[in-house]
């Protein structure tokens, strides 16, 4: 018999595992899932896959439902706008402080990758998920930046609890990639300069458009007004 260490880390990796497939998008909102699928793909056993899939639904991330099962939750605007409101928040402020004390490497090396993504549009070969991928690194990058270790844990603990409000969107196409591209750049132009102001109001306009994407595939009338 499994120690109950052995157990609670199978879970923590179960529930990583799972974690990871609903934001990026590979277990759609609404789609079921089966404990003896999931444990078989994941190569875990059943009971730690059910103890991950209980703190997923503790976390908001699935729904349980006796008659019906297990689903990826589906998020309502009003969710969307309470997570919204509370990246501006943090967001803002990390770029506040990361525009005060300067630039880090990792900033410049992610500014370096978007860079060459918006050479690489102009030439006709934008690649969608890398630019994404990069995006979510800036982001990363500009806590760093901050330097402030229980703004950066509000951060995290939001992504971890708030998968779905973060996960990949369908609707997110290659033209909104595009103008996110050059809206990081602009956030990082402010932080070189050292415009705290400037900063924290480009990270504000640049995750309002964001949101407008994520409302859109809700609803095609979903805006926040």
């Amino acid at each position: 018999m499994k120690s109950t260490a052995a157990m609670t880390s199978s879970r923590d990796v179960a529930y990583e595992k799972i974690h990871e497939m609903i934001v990026s998008g590979t277990l759609a909102a609404g789609s079921p899932l089966s404990e003896r699928g999931l444990s078989e793909s994941l190569g875990i056993g059943r009971t730690p896959v059910r103890e991950a899939i209980k703190a997923l639904a503790r976390d908001g991330l699935l729904e349980i439902s006796p008659m019906r099962g297990t689903f990826v939750r589906q998020l309502s605007i009003d969710d969307l706008r309470e997570i919204h409101e509370t990246r501006l928040a943090l967001e803002g402020m990390a770029a506040f402080l990361a525009a005060e004390r300067g630039l880090t490497d990792e900033l410049r090396r992610c500014a370096a990758d978007l860079l060459r993504i918006a050479e690489e549009d102009r030439q006709g070969r934008l690649d969608v998920a890398l630019a994404q991928k990069v995006g979510w690194e800036f982001h990363e990058a500009m806590f760093r930046a901050a330097n402030n270790q229980r703004l950066h844990e509000f951060y995290r603990n939001l992504r971890v609890q708030n998968g779905l409000a973060l996960q990949k969107v369908d609707g997110y196409d290659a033209e909104r990639t595009r103008a996110a591209v050059l809206e990081h750049l602009e956030i990082y132009a402010a932080i070189e300069a050292r415009q705290p102001a400037e900063a924290q109001r480009r990270v504000w306009e640049h995750l309002s458009r964001a949101l407008q994407v994520r409302l859109r595939v809700l609803t095609p009338a979903g805006t926040l007004n």
